[in-house]
């Protein structure tokens, strides 16, 4: 059985308690990170935490927990589940004020809900899915424009990977004004003529922390970038393409819409990528 933290303590998931007006279940009024666990330590933990506190700013919700504290939850979560390779999930939100109302509570009488909890993916490293790679759809984006904030109103992602399962697909990339904006839960990227395109930050998307390391990592690697929106007639003419998020890492997409990129396998800029990448974790995990 996990043990879970919320508020404070550290429990049996059995025994963990959230009330009924807690705004996070009546409005979807939070936010949340999800950190990859490889060796038993964590990834990119300083992007996570630097991203929560910006999301927590923009919806006016007072930081409960420091950055030290918050750091020393997540390790004592990884050691009380033996966590080798796996996903520490954190939410917070505006709290319980003990009653439902649109108005935002006092926040002086109502704290905000912490909780947090692990996921075991052993194997994560080492996804045979990366080498093979993943299948998208395309869907339109009707979310709402404050996408730059990761909050946990996620209906609309849920839907769209169910459409793509219902397609024989893995994942859906969103379109808007016929531009690709990103996955239902990561970033997404083409390759063309040996050029990484993805399309630049905005409140358009997620400022994703993996993409963040990528980009630098391939930068250093002298490879090329350009910041930009794609349209989907592009991405299905691209050599290659990938995606990356704190789960996924960097994972090659080797069909669009049914169309095929390159040969139909995993491209070189994708493979190194993820190579780099995942090197990089190991050397900097905390």
């Amino acid at each position: 059985m996990r043990t879970v933290y919320l508020n404070g303590d550290y429990l049996p998931e059995t025994e963990a308690r959230i009330s009924i007006f807690d705004r996070g279940f009546l409005m979807a009024d939070g936010v949340y990170e999800v950190t990859s666990v490889l060796g038993g330590k964590l990834i990119d933990f300083d992007g996570h935490a630097a991203r929560l506190q910006r999301s927590l700013r923009e919806l006016d919700i007072a930081s409960p927990v420091s950055h030290a504290d918050l750091l020393a939850i997540h390790r004592e979560l990884v050691r009380l589940n033996g966590i080798d390779e796996g996903l520490v999930y954190l939410q917070i939100t505006r709290g319980d004020p003990g009653d439902r109302d649109f108005v935002f509570p006092d926040p002086e009488t109502t704290a905000p809900t912490v909780v947090l909890f692990t996921q075991a993916k052993p194997g994560l490293a080492d996804s045979p899915v990366a080498r093979t790679g993943i299948r998208v759809i395309s869907i339109d984006d009707i979310r709402w424009g404050r996408r730059d904030i990761k909050t946990v109103q996620l209906l609309y992602p849920s839907m769209g990977k169910m459409m793509a399962k219902k397609a024989g697909a893995d994942d859906a990339w969103m379109i808007e004004d016929g531009m690709v904006t990103e996955g239902t839960s990561n970033n997404a990227y083409i390759v063309k003529d040996n050029r990484i395109v993805t399309r630049a930050l905005s409140a358009d998307i997620l400022h994703g922390i993996t993409r963040a390391a990528v980009l630098r990592l391939a930068g250093e690697a002298q490879m090329e970038v350009e910041e930009r929106s794609f349209g989907i007639d592009e991405a299905r003419a691209a050599d290659e393409a990938f995606i990356t998020s704190a789960s996924s890492f960097v994972m090659p997409v080797v069909e669009i819409d049914g169309v095929s990129l390159g040969d139909g396998t995993p491209g070189r800029v994708s493979r190194r990528l993820r190579e780099i990448y995942l090197e990089e974790c190991r050397r900097t995990a905390v």
